[in-house]
């Protein structure tokens, strides 16, 4: 035992601990040297730390997260891939500016994927007119007959899907949208359309609807069958004396050719096909199907043959259901791309459609500029419906191109182009007539076919139209008339054509598809000038061109018609836009200005053995000297406005559903799959 001293004596106690290392240890292979084993263990100790409630709410927070990333994901998709799809197309997106929403959804399904056996659907006859006055002549509601059953059926839920569409739109959020804002109008695309892809799709089979979906026909009225009656007159002339050449000649019973392709004929199929002459429509079709061929040694004009042929079968397929016509369009629309083979990309005006040549007229390199810009309606849709991408592309360089160039005075441009260098020549000159009217109206009818989203299009003729009133608009005296006259040079003219009065329907169509309501105030006031360019003249017939009186003076009127211009070409400008007027307010006194137009059409231009006869002079009652030729467009356009214009029906050629080319063939407006 120690004693106590001892014990006090002795050193204080150390203690030690020994560890012991394997060799592999000792080198360092053995503690915490950050490795991912050791933070697994780590982190796996800690794990096992939290009590069972802890480990299940993290785990419910794991779980919650992930549903919510799944549904983000499903939610966000669409709208991503939609502006991925812009911007690999190139289309342009504007800043969101909050203002008014488009009024009308397009409606006709969007282009698929090319068909490779389009040319192989069987062929149909077109739908039998219901015999009136009880029933309206003319499919019911005009919507398009599809060639197979099948197709009906699948048509039918693409119809219920797209009378849908605005019906969810009003309950989804807003999503962000490109939009136009131009001088106090701010134009939205519709939620329920999207840019128009650059890549061709499947070609969509025309419509129908079964019977149960349509609505009871409208009847026939007695303005109506006077148009009837008028037609038939006109196609007995044309059937004993002209049949399956270009014109009548109805005087001298015979007739004019100019291309040799039976230009009347084919611009008025779509005519008899609204007006429900069964018997008419059927002789016709069976001249295009065993002789209309376009394989032959002739030079063709592009625009006349893009707006009349390409135009009449285009719009005839769609109304019939009859591939017959659309492998016709398809032949003379490969037969007119030569046009494009220019340096400038700009198309010459003629074409050999036998040889394969183009070339522009003899005596200059120019194109006009109404013709170059006035055929897209017609490539743009024949590209949606066979698959081939080249139509659309020619015409669209050539509206990009446009778009680019200088020369315009305030969106106004001039009335040639160079199909070498690309330029406007004959500067300083802008008008709405001649050369120049269709430019115009295609901006807005392009951009409305496309479903509203190819901007520059629409900023193109916002900016026209403003050009119009800044340079062009003056009022006449006594009556203060509104008119749309020229600009040469800075020096005004108090001269407008005939043609400009396309120029009141294109507004009000335009204001119809949610532009700027002044637009159609200045449609209301051009319309009834065109009306006076009838009533004060002596037959009541309008001249080809007047001029206004700026200046009052005793004894004179507002309108006054110099020698070289008081012909009359049965033209329909007026008549059509008194039927844009009358679809859009519903005024009946633009139906009673088309009936006065009728009376006298018939009055001073008929012809007793069958037609109707231009004129030479409209200030004479007596003798308005005929000139012996019937235009095919009074069949293709003037009679089929006239009796749209007297028609109760709004779907009997549906303004929401259908766009007029410029020698009113309705083609579909363009909405996405």
């Amino acid at each position: 035992m120690y004693s106590a001293a001892a014990a006090a004596a002795s050193p204080p106690r150390r203690d030690f601990i020994s560890v012991t290392l394997s060799p592999e240890e000792a080198v360092g292979g053995g503690g915490y040297n950050n490795s991912k084993a050791w933070r697994r263990r780590s982190c796996w100790r800690k794990w096992k730390q939290l009590s069972r409630l802890q480990r299940s709410v993290i785990l419910f927070l794991f779980a919650f997260l992930a549903v919510c990333g799944v549904i983000s994901y499903t939610s966000m998709g669409e709208p991503w891939k939609s502006l991925t799809d812009k911007s690999l197309d190139d289309q342009r997106t504007e800043p969101e500016i909050p203002g008014l929403k488009l009024a009308n959804p397009a409606v006709l399904p969007a282009p698929q994927k090319a068909d490779a056996n389009l040319g192989d659907d069987p062929e149909l006859s077109p739908q039998k007119p219901p015999k009136p006055p009880h029933v309206r002549r003319g499919p019911s509601n005009l919507q398009i007959k599809a060639p197979r059953r099948d197709v009906r059926l699948k048509t039918r839920h693409d119809t219920s899907r797209v009378v849908e569409e605005p019906v969810q739109a009003d309950k989804e959020e807003k999503m962000e949208k490109s939009v136009i804002s131009w001088r106090g109008a701010v134009i939205e695309p519709d939620q329920s359309t999207e840019p128009p892809s650059s890549k061709i799709k499947e070609p969509e089979k025309p419509s129908s609807v079964e019977a149960e979906d349509q609505k009871e026909p409208v009847p026939i009225n007695e303005r109506q069958t006077a148009v009837i009656e008028a037609f038939r007159h006109a196609w007995k002339g044309y059937k004993d004396f002209a049949w399956g050449h270009d014109e009548l000649k109805p005087l001298s019973k015979s007739y004019n050719e100019w291309f040799g392709l039976g230009l009347t004929l084919i611009d008025a199929l779509d005519t008899m096909w609204i007006l429900g002459l069964k018997e008419e429509f059927e002789e016709a079709r069976k001249w295009v199907a065993n002789d209309l061929v376009f394989d032959k040694n002739v030079d063709v004009n592009l625009f006349e043959s893009t707006i009349r042929i390409l135009g009449g079968l285009l719009s005839t397929y769609h109304l019939s259901g009859d591939s017959l016509f659309l492998e016709k369009a398809k032949d003379i629309g490969n037969r007119l791309m030569p046009a494009f083979k220019t340096p400038s990309k700009i198309p010459y005006s003629d074409v050999n459609i036998g040889r394969g040549t183009a070339h522009p007229p003899r005596w200059t390199s120019d194109s006009t500029v109404a013709e170059v810009t006035s055929i897209q309606l017609e490539f743009r849709e024949l590209s949606r419906l066979t698959g081939d991408e080249k139509f659309q592309k020619a015409v669209d360089e050539v509206m990009k191109h446009v778009h680019t160039l200088s020369g315009k005075n305030d969106g106004l441009v001039p009335m040639f182009i160079n199909t070498n260098s690309g330029q406007f020549t004959h500067l300083g000159v802008y008008t709405l007539g001649a050369r120049a009217d269709s430019y115009y109206e295609y901006l807005l009818k392009q951009w409305i076919q496309g479903g509203k989203t190819e901007n520059e299009l629409l900023e193109d003729y916002m900016r026209a139209i403003e050009g119009v009133k800044k340079h062009l608009l003056q009022r006449s005296q006594p009556k203060k008339l509104t008119f749309v006259g020229e600009l040469a040079h800075g020096h005004f003219s108090a001269k407008m054509d005939h043609l400009v009065c396309f120029l009141p329907g294109t507004l009000a169509l335009g204001a119809h598809n949610g532009l700027t309501a002044d637009h159609m105030k200045l449609a209301e006031a051009l319309i009834e000038t065109c009306y006076q360019m009838y009533a004060q003249v002596e037959t009541g017939l309008s001249p080809e061109i007047v001029h206004f009186n700026l200046h009052a003076q005793k004894g004179h009127k507002d309108v006054e018609i110099k020698p070289a211009d008081r012909h009359n070409l049965l033209r329909p400008e007026t008549v059509e836009s008194l039927f844009y007027m009358y679809r859009f307010t519903g005024d009946k006194k633009y139906q009673d200005w088309g009936w006065e137009i009728l009376q006298n059409f018939n009055k001073y231009t008929r012809v007793p053995t069958g037609g109707y006869t231009s004129i030479n002079n409209v200030q004479n009652p007596s003798n308005p000297e005929p000139r012996d030729k019937m235009e095919s467009f009074f069949l293709g356009e003037t009679l089929k406005y006239m009796f749209l214009l007297f028609s109760d029906d709004i779907d009997l050629i549906n303004l929401d559903k259908y766009v007029f080319n410029t020698e009113a063939h309705p083609l579909p407006i363009w909405v996405p799959a």
